[in-house]
């Protein structure tokens, strides 16, 4: 029987029974389900780095489900996430002029 030991999307388990299989499943408490969203988390990062063309956009979706449950989590929402992101950006910039900071002379 293969070993997974990692959070999956909420209709997995029922996808393996409608391939004849039987999943073997628990549900994690607040403490463990966060640990295991970060872990999401950086699964999904790292699967935007390798992703290439379209597929990126995928990922990225993929990496945007996530945060929105980490989000939920704390009681916040995706927007709540937006609304830090744009006081953020009006404070400091975004990226979109593509500056590379090299160094600072003193």
């Amino acid at each position: 029987m293969p070993k997974y030991n990692k959070l999956v999307r909420d209709r997995i388990p029922e996808i393996i029974e409608g391939n004849g299989e039987e999943p073997i499943t628990r549900i994690l408490n607040d403490e463990e389900y966060r640990s295991e969203l970060i872990k999401k988390l950086n699964e999904e990062y790292d699967e935007v780095v390798n992703a290439s063309g379209e597929d990126i956009i995928e990922e990225l979706a993929d990496m945007l489900e996530v945060m929105e449950s980490i989000a939920k989590l704390q009681n916040k929402t995706l927007d709540n996430i937006i609304i830090e992101k744009e006081k953020k950006k009006n404070k400091r910039g975004g990226f979109s002029k593509k500056i590379f900071l090299e160094g600072v002379k003193k």
